[in-house]
């Protein structure tokens, strides 16, 4: 015991003596990108050592998880999770890893409003007016999100329950090809981020109806949130965080949250985050865990309740 007491405090005097790689589970240049490489460059100066972020997208996050829930638990490997962390467990019985067990979680990034947003084709304006339409074409309105089981397609069907209204899913492999079609009229409407949605709302190529949240957000200060709208139980948010392979010291899982709450308050950084929509939300990594625990709990009560199937 003093033995492994001893090599874990010479651990956290020369951690880190070399690269960090930051396994991110997802495309460059999304959302989720960006924030990493904010975080990462930050900390390559804080720490001395270049951060790395290592794009392994697939398999609905699976992929990259399986790979730093795998790596050796030093503080080498650290990695990017969303909400899918928490509603892959839900849908797979099988996961290459223990989403509990095989991951310590370090700190939330940041909170992701949605948009509510509609073609103007559709010609309404408010929550209320979209519900009404729906229910005189059952089944006829169409919306777009990044796949089955996704945050966007959870957040359709949970309007749509609410609402007591039916309408069709279209599932795309990402933001970019949905927008697309939403754009061009191929579909109706669906929920995004907000800071993708900006550029064609200020356009007039899109309506944004109302955002996901409870409340209002910065990037649109004039639209409504879904529960202002009439549906009051509705509040939805996705969100990113950061975890370390099961079983990294607990020091150096202190010191990783440090090193990125320390880049998350930094000025630059807070007003980089507000141009994208979101929100920065650093917690303590018991905080972060209970949080990815209770999240997992709220959307399994949705993903219940909607009946939704993942791919």
């Amino acid at each position: 015991a003093a033995g492994i007491i001893a090599g874990s405090a010479a651990m956290a005097q020369t951690y880190p003596s070399k690269p960090i790689r930051f396994i991110v589970p997802y495309p460059p240049g999304g959302g989720t990108d960006i924030v990493a490489r904010l975080i990462a460059a930050k900390m390559t100066v804080s720490m001395g050592q270049p951060v790395v972020v290592d794009n392994k997208p697939g398999a609905s996050t699976i992929i990259g998880s399986d790979m730093f829930a795998k790596a050796a638990p030093d503080g080498y490997t650290v990695g990017l999770i969303t909400d899918s962390h928490a509603i892959n467990q839900i849908f797979f019985t099988k996961l290459p890893y223990d989403s509990i067990r095989d991951f310590e979680p370090v700190t939330q990034l940041v909170f992701v409003p949605l948009v509510l947003v509609t073609h103007p084709s559709l010609n309404v304006k408010t929550v209320p007016e979209l519900i009404a339409l729906a229910k005189t074409k059952p089944g006829k309105i169409n919306y777009a999100s990044i796949g089955n089981g996704t945050p966007h397609q959870i957040s359709m069907e949970w309007l749509k329950s609410i609402a007591g209204i039916s309408m069709a899913h279209i599932p795309y492999k990402g933001v970019a090809p949905a927008l697309s079609d939403l754009v061009s009229g191929q579909v109706d409407l669906m929920f995004t981020g907000t800071s993708s949605a900006v550029p064609y709302v200020k356009a007039g190529k899109l309506n944004a109806l109302a955002v996901s949240s409870a409340k209002r957000q910065p990037a649109f200060p004039d639209t409504p949130s879904v529960s202002e709208s009439g549906l009051q139980e509705f509040d939805f948010m996705t969100w990113y965080g950061s975890a370390l392979p099961g079983g990294t010291p607990a020091n150096i899982v202190l010191r990783m949250n440090q090193e990125i709450t320390a880049a998350l308050n930094q000025p630059d950084v807070k007003e980089r985050l507000a141009t994208l929509g979101v929100v920065g939300a650093p917690t303590s990594p018991s905080e972060f865990g209970a949080f990815i625990k209770s999240e997992s709990q709220k959307l399994g009560r949705i993903v219940k309740l909607t009946g939704v199937k993942p791919e």
